[in-house]
């Protein structure tokens, strides 16, 4: 595997959508464990003021990027993070993978019914597919966490897709890992929302370039803060990260 680049004391590794899905494949053929997850500004800018979660991203096996803010960081820092791939896009990838090679899925998030809408738009383009579905509105603990991991377990799952927002699905995956019986844990965020048509995202040559924008126009007022000081704040901490100088928290 590529070395990875160092992003805010992230290990970001530089794959392309090919190589991480071969990763994926190689481990459900050894039914060895891999935990993946990616960085974007937003998840990068909360680790920063977050040890816990720095912690979890140095931790896992792939931290790929997901987003076109951290490959412009990688450049200032002298470094090539080559490929951008979000979920929203790579989803649909995934799920022709499993269709075709019998890849059981289940997909935990999102606020009731969001993921089985998901999941139905997937079944829709492959109806081969194998894919169970669940709500990431739990108790974070007590016994219906327990028979939310019961019921992961009880589908025999190859991947098991964790999106609930940075940093509470990597919270959720740390804590829970030990108890999931799959090779594969994959953080991927809102992807249920786009999916599901929930969240608008823009024409694909705009979202290449810049997502961000699209998100803004389609949730001003919870995203603002996010992007408009979010990024700045990014670029001051990968710019101090370049000339070695303590970074803004």
């Amino acid at each position: 595997m590529a070395q990875p680049v160092d992003v805010l004391g992230v290990p970001v590794l530089p794959l392309s959508w090919q190589a991480l899905l071969s990763e994926v494949d190689r481990a459900i053929a050894a039914q060895a464990r891999i935990t993946i997850a990616y960085a974007n500004v937003h998840v990068l800018n909360t680790a920063a003021r977050d040890g816990r979660l720095t912690h979890f991203l140095r931790q896992v096996d792939i931290c790929f990027c997901d987003g076109n803010g951290v490959r412009m960081g990688a450049r200032i820092l002298g470094q090539d993070l080559p490929h951008r791939m979000t979920g929203a896009d790579w989803i649909w990838d995934l799920a022709a993978q499993a269709e075709g090679r019998g890849w059981r899925i289940w997909w935990i998030g999102g606020e009731p019914g969001v993921t089985d809408e998901a999941a139905a738009r997937l079944r829709e383009h492959h109806p081969g597919l194998q894919i169970g579905t669940d709500h990431g509105y739990h108790p974070r603990q007590g016994p219906e966490d327990q028979a939310s991991i019961d019921r992961i377990n009880a589908f025999r799952p190859d991947v098991v897709l964790v999106g609930m927002g940075t940093p509470v699905q990597e919270y959720w995956t740390e804590e829970r890992r030990d108890r999931i019986d799959a090779p594969v844990v994959w953080c991927l965020g809102a992807t249920a929302d786009f999916v599901a048509g929930r969240t608008a995202r823009g024409p694909r040559w705009f979202t290449d370039r810049a997502e961000w924008v699209g998100r803004l126009i389609a949730e001003p007022r919870r995203l603002w803060k996010r992007y408009l000081l979010g990024n700045p704040v990014f670029l001051a901490r990968v710019v101090a990260q370049r000339l070695g100088r303590p970074q803004a928290r």
